[in-house]
């Protein structure tokens, strides 16, 4: 089994110093952070914008993950591309036109992933593979943090594994990582495992240890 990415929410982090947040885990080696952007809409709570995504990316060493919950989505994909978004994900449930949506992600020079809800069905993705780079799998309803994973996410993650099978698309899941929940996900064909407290529980210095350990459940090497 390949190493997964861990990719940490930087919603979970300390809101007065998430430029200095962001530095610390690419010191640590964090590749990916993955930005969470709520609208009050398509979900509840109201989060970040393309402004803060821009004062974020100077502070990011690897590749700015931003995932999109808002509807209509279409409208915001262009501002935060110029943000400096490497990978934009928007909702299969978040619009009428999801093929198009997904081509605008392309075109403003972005990856284009898309997230699946848990209640939403795979059959819609199977027409949609030409147009994605990365296929999350929400394995909590999205909008809060802290969520138990739902373990019937797990099967959803391997059918989706299976489908994209011989292409380049990577899946990643998004809520209710942990220690505990890591192993059966990278074993389901997760390579890309978003978490917010379990990576920023204890602080700064403990940011590197808690990469290392998630990483190390996943591959079923931790100690």
């Amino acid at each position: 089994m390949q190493p997964v990415t861990i990719t940490p929410s930087i919603l979970a982090g300390d809101f007065a110093r998430l430029g200095d947040e962001c530095r610390t885990l690419g010191e640590v080696g964090v590749e990916w952070i993955h930005v969470d952007v709520m609208d009050g809409h398509f979900v509840p709570p109201i989060t970040f914008g393309a402004q803060m995504c821009a004062a974020l990316r100077p502070h990011i060493r690897g590749v700015m993950d931003v995932h999109l919950m808002v509807a209509p989505v279409d409208a915001h994909i262009d501002s935060f591309a110029k943000a400096g978004a490497d990978s934009i994900t928007v909702h299969l449930e978040a619009g009428p036109h999801i093929h198009r949506t997904l081509q605008s992600a392309r075109a403003a020079g972005c990856k284009a992933g898309l997230a699946l809800n848990p209640g939403t069905g795979i059959e819609a993705v199977a027409h949609l593979l030409d147009d994605i780079d990365l296929l999350c799998v929400m394995t909590v309803n999205p909008g809060f943090g802290g969520q138990a994973l739902i373990p019937a996410m797990v099967d959803k993650v391997r059918a989706l594994k299976a489908m994209t099978a011989g292409r380049d698309i990577r899946i990643q899941v998004d809520g209710g990582v942990s220690l505990k929940t890591a192993r059966s996900l990278a074993q389901a064909g997760a390579d890309l495992l978003v978490a917010g407290s379990a990576v920023f529980q204890g602080g700064p210095e403990a940011y590197g240890r808690n990469v290392n350990a998630l990483r190390d459940a996943a591959l079923g090497t931790l100690a």
